[in-house]
């Protein structure tokens, strides 16, 4: 008889879901999530403190690595990047928004797929470069946009972003959702291949470039209303 799976640990994700639910500051609900899950599995306080403790040593660095690119891309939009990317993007002739976004799109999933998922993202590519150079195609293709055209074009940069980098890491064998499945299948008795896992990843990422390739040229037929 294999004993029962403790769930009650996850009671820090329903905290979570529930403070940002609620818009609560996200540290205290972080906070009161590790908590709720320490209480959960009977820690005391003192055990509590320490795994915090533990955690934050581990990570004191990570800030660091993710405030100096941010920093760098503040600096390079305040004298103009996001101006020159439009602008350059605005001399194709031949581009449009949709177009622009599907070849991102295909970049992005492709590079995911060789674990190099550092290669985009939303504060390092979509809001400096690819919003903007969407944003300057569109323009050209439907004039001045309205405020609800503007904002669905830079919806759609970042859901292209989401797309690619979530079902093209999933063909990457050393994936880390592809190591947890097999773990758990080999505890289970069943012996499964990572790389075998990872090919049966490719038809759902073709359908998901396929299907959202389709949502963009529908973006495109939307601006070319937009202009008219």
């Amino acid at each position: 008889m294999q004993s029962a799976v403790n769930l009650w640990p996850l009671v820090g994700v329903a905290v979570v879901i529930v403070g940002f639910l609620l818009r609560v500051h996200p540290v205290l609900v972080v906070v009161a999530a590790c908590v709720a899950t320490g209480a959960s599995v009977l820690m005391s306080p003192l055990e509590l403190l320490a795994a915090l403790g533990t955690a934050f040593v581990k990570t004191r660095n990570l800030p660091m690595i993710l405030l100096l690119p941010l920093a760098a891309i503040g600096l390079l939009e305040r004298f103009g990047l996001r101006e020159h990317a439009q602008a350059a993007i605005g001399r194709v002739r031949s581009a449009t928004a949709g177009r622009l976004l599907i070849l991102y799109l295909a970049v992005r999933e492709l590079s995911a797929a060789l674990g190099l998922t550092s290669i985009g993202g939303h504060p390092t590519m979509v809001r400096p470069l690819i919003a903007p150079m969407a944003e300057g195609v569109a323009e050209r293709q439907a004039g001045k946009l309205p405020e609800e055209a503007r904002m669905r074009v830079r919806a759609m940069a970042a859901a292209t972003d989401n797309v690619g980098l979530f079902f093209g890491e999933d063909i990457f064998v050393a994936f880390g959702a592809i190591v947890l499945m097999q773990t758990i299948l080999r505890g289970e008795g069943i012996e499964a291949d990572p790389l075998h896992m990872a090919l049966w990843g490719i038809p759902t990422a073709v359908s998901a470039f396929i299907i959202h390739a389709w949502r963009l040229h529908r973006l495109d037929v939307y601006l070319a209303g937009a202009r008219r």
